[in-house]
């Protein structure tokens, strides 16, 4: 059963958010009012999934964030908030959480969103993606390549701009006319050599390296 902590500072937040993953058969393990907190109890119940508010009195959740992944907890952080402004998308996955929610997301997409963050996948609320990708476009390249990015190869870099846009594996192997298994070989080099925990890192890091 996955488990799940709610960090959120105001109480009819967290009971609503409980309720919804509890009736689907999810257990929530703990609660938390701010990032402290919420760092304390990774720590003492190690959840597979925090979904972190980001706006709190005393920590944020991205400071929050932050700390969780830099303690080496496995817990795979969603930011939950009700404002999707770009820049608090970007230090979100900066900071290590695996994806970033909407406070209006549908109970059943939440429910879903949740169980893919623990199995492992990036979880992005459409709208903010979408969003997100136009502003990268829209932007110059940051000009910095993330480090380990001059030693990829050139279909690494194909494969990391195809990431970056968003592309499942089965759409960049459709793309680049190679197997699937090619296309996970390149991604897990991708991630070892700049160090990257998922794909939301990823899409971040092709923006950096100018792909996007």
């Amino acid at each position: 059963m996955t488990r799940v902590l709610l960090v959120d500072d105001q109480d009819l937040v967290r009971q609503g958010l409980r309720l919804i993953l509890e009736l689907a058969g999810l257990e929530v393990v703990a609660e938390a009012r701010d990032g402290a907190e919420a760092v304390a109890a990774v720590a003492a119940h190690r959840p597979d999934v925090v979904l972190m508010d980001l706006r709190m009195p005393g920590m944020d959740g991205i400071e929050a964030t932050r700390r969780i992944v830099a303690s080496g907890a496995e817990s795979r952080v969603v930011a939950l908030t009700t404002f999707d402004l770009d820049e608090h998308v970007v230090d979100a996955l900066r900071a290590g959480a695996v994806g970033f929610l909407l406070k209006d997301v549908t109970a059943d997409d939440l429910v879903a969103a949740v169980r893919r963050a623990a199995g492992g996948e990036p979880v992005v609320a459409p709208a903010v993606l979408a969003r997100l990708m136009a502003g990268f476009a829209a932007r110059p390249p940051a000009g910095v390549p993330p480090r380990g990015f001059a030693d990829l190869s050139e279909r690494e870099r194909e494969v990391l701009a195809l990431v970056g846009a968003g592309r499942s594996n089965a759409e960049i192997a459709a793309e680049l006319v190679i197997s699937m298994a090619t296309v996970k070989t390149h991604v897990r080099h991708i991630f070892a050599k700049l160090d990257l925990r998922d794909r939301a890192q990823a899409v971040v890091a092709a923006r950096d390296a100018g792909l996007v």
